[in-house]
């Protein structure tokens, strides 16, 4: 009874569609929750607490170190932001933690009106020389809720009654994303929940890029999933676990998604992603060969790519990874294909394949090993890559690249354990099947 109550609700649904034109790429930025979690301890720890400090000078670091040029510009508040309701029923920030208000921080972080949308893309230095005292960097603000009666934390939540109110409070602060939790609700309030409230957002006429966590709640497969819904209304949504600071983590969140890509793998694509949840490098439980293939695996997946890291910190090694310019445009590619894994042997090596714009693919060699390089013989040809083609095959990290390498050409990448190797691989032409085969 509670499942077919559940399908008809999410029926009628079907008519609150989002229609609001984002993300035709994944989204990029920062999140607060892995790294700060509710650190709401302001006296004690003033440098790491939720509070109007710690998003400004997150902004700070996104808009001067080169994150934000790179397509990192989401600022995203997580729970814990929520002093209560005042007496008309409005969500109220913190007044200690945020004194001037969440449209505060969204002015601080946004550009001015008259300068966004397409054409600062191409002027960006122009708002500082036109408003130099303008609090403009050039970001995005997200902000957090939760479809129940409490956020996961315990702070008010958006019920039924007060979606409408809720959405519209949001985008008179200015804000450009919700990410919506499910905890302490139904799957009857969530079946109501999550479509009022995307079509709460696009009533408001405010650009509202809308994340729901509705299928982590149910399991995040069909029949108790309904991805043709959820596409209709969300621009991401999270399948699966909460990401914890730990390789452990990214194995189950990368194991769960492998092993149901024939589902997952055709949901995703412009304006609507899987989100496999945040990037923990720059933390404390990914070594450096981890933090390489969390990236790279993400990247293959066409996830969001939402840092949760200390950026004040952050070591430049972490930055190179995260501001890979040629990780970061496969992530970006316009067909917007999510990834899948294409190749597994008994030796705890498997290979992930993108396709990309342009006939264009990105390879990810990875090793679950533990012990020592491993040196991984293959070809294209053994991918079931077309044969009788030629690519330039470009190392992700290294830059190196492998000019001419025919499909039937055998070659050895060495993979270190927990480790990846990751290729750009463009075609340059097709090959006579008669000319000469060598070996690299």
């Amino acid at each position: 009874m509670l499942q077919q109550t559940v399908f008809l609700l999410a029926l009628v649904a079907q008519g609150l569609t989002l229609e609001n034109g984002l993300l035709r790429t994944p989204p990029m930025g920062w999140l607060a929750w892995e790294r700060f979690r509710c650190n709401i301890h302001c006296d004690e720890d003033p440098k790491n607490c939720i509070s109007e400090r710690l998003f400004m000078e997150m902004a700070d670091r996104l808009a001067q170190d080169g994150w934000r040029d790179l397509g990192y510009v989401y600022l995203n508040i997580d729970d814990c932001w929520i002093g209560g309701r005042d007496d008309k029923g409005r969500l109220v920030p913190d007044s200690k933690r945020f004194p001037r208000g969440i449209a505060f921080l969204a002015d601080y972080v946004t550009p001015p009106l008259g300068l966004r949308g397409s054409l600062i893309l191409s002027l960006e230095p122009l708002w500082y020389i036109l408003d130099p005292q303008a609090h403009s960097l050039g970001l995005k603000l997200g902000i957090y809720e939760d479809m129940g009666n409490m956020t996961c934390m315990g702070f008010p939540g958006t019920t039924l009654d007060t979606v409408e109110l809720d959405a519209q409070t949001f985008a008179g602060w200015k804000v450009d994303m919700l990410k919506m939790d499910g905890c302490f609700s139904t799957s009857e309030e969530r079946a109501q929940g999550y479509p009022k409230m995307s079509a709460a957002l696009n009533a408001t006429g405010r650009p509202i890029a809308f994340s729901c966590s509705w299928p982590a709640y149910e399991g995040g497969l069909p029949p108790k999933v309904n991805y043709t819904l959820l596409a209709n209304i969300c621009n991401l949504w999270r399948n699966y676990d909460d990401i914890q600071d730990s390789w452990n983590s990214v194995l189950s969140i990368l194991d769960w998604f492998v092993k149901h890509q024939d589902i997952l793998q055709p949901l995703a694509g412009p304006g609507h992603w899987n989100d496999p949840d945040m990037l923990l490098i720059g933390n404390f439980g990914l070594s450096f060969e981890e933090s390489r293939s969390q990236m790279a695996l993400w990247t293959m997946l066409a996830a969001p790519l939402f840092m949760s890291t200390d950026l004040r910190t952050i070591t430049p090694q972490n930055m190179d990874i995260l501001q890979n310019p040629l990780m970061i445009k496969i992530n970006q590619d316009p067909l917007g294909i999510q990834g899948r894994r294409i190749y597994e042997d008994e030796y705890q090596i498997e290979v992930y394949k993108r396709p990309l714009t342009n006939e264009a693919s990105a390879l990810v060699f990875f090793s679950r090993r533990t012990d020592m390089p491993y040196h991984f013989h293959t070809s294209l040809a053994k991918l079931n890559f077309p044969r009788a083609k030629v690519y330039d095959a470009q190392n992700i990290f290294s830059g190196e690249i492998i000019s001419g390498l025919w499909s039937e050409n055998n070659f050895t990448v060495v993979i270190n354990p927990s480790g990846v190797v990751m290729w750009y691989l463009n075609p340059v032409k097709n090959m006579d099947i008669s000319e000469t085969m060598y070996q690299l």
